[in-house]
């Protein structure tokens, strides 16, 4: 979709170029992973994935930054889920992101964001497609040091095989 969206002129993440930069869903954001609470995330994870989930709809948040998303239907299995990766991270010493905290978190992908007040991504011209619901999968988890703009596989595809 980021393809998409660029082809038909509008900004999208497409254009983020970082070799870490892929259509992903964040379920919380901490200081520090400590190796227990990575191992215990990678065992819930591996376990958990693939997972089928529902793309539904566009939103779009203002603030400093401006966010086109698409929203994920937060069904029973999505919120266990990040109910689950928030109790593990709590357990660490490191602060959460309470923009992520259950019953505050609004789970979407980006499509596209930009700190220009202009930034508005028009209805009429984005992809039709970006309006319909679809299902889709994810099939990896991972985790991102914004330090080092490195990632970490957690689970699935992303996770290498024990051993």
């Amino acid at each position: 979709m980021w393809r998409m969206m660029a082809a038909a002129g509008l900004p999208s993440l497409a254009e983020h170029r970082h070799p870490t930069n892929r259509p992903h869903m964040t379920l919380a954001t901490c200081e520090d992973l400590c190796p227990p609470a990575r191992a215990e995330l990678a065992t819930l994870l591996d376990g958990g994935l693939p997972a089928p989930f529902r793309l539904d709809g566009l939103l779009r948040f203002d603030g400093r930054t401006r966010v086109l998303a698409w929203s994920v239907a937060a069904d029973a299995e999505v919120l266990e889920l990040h109910r689950r990766v928030w109790e593990v991270l709590a357990s660490t010493t490191g602060r959460l992101n309470p923009l992520h905290a259950p019953g505050r978190w609004i789970p979407h992908v980006t499509l596209a964001r930009s700190r220009r007040a202009s930034a508005r991504w028009p209805e009429h011209l984005l992809p039709a497609a970006l309006r319909e619901p679809r299902e889709a999968t994810f099939t990896g988890a991972r985790s991102y040091d914004s330090t080092t703009r490195t990632v970490e596989g957690l689970g699935g595809e992303d996770h290498p095989p024990a051993g």
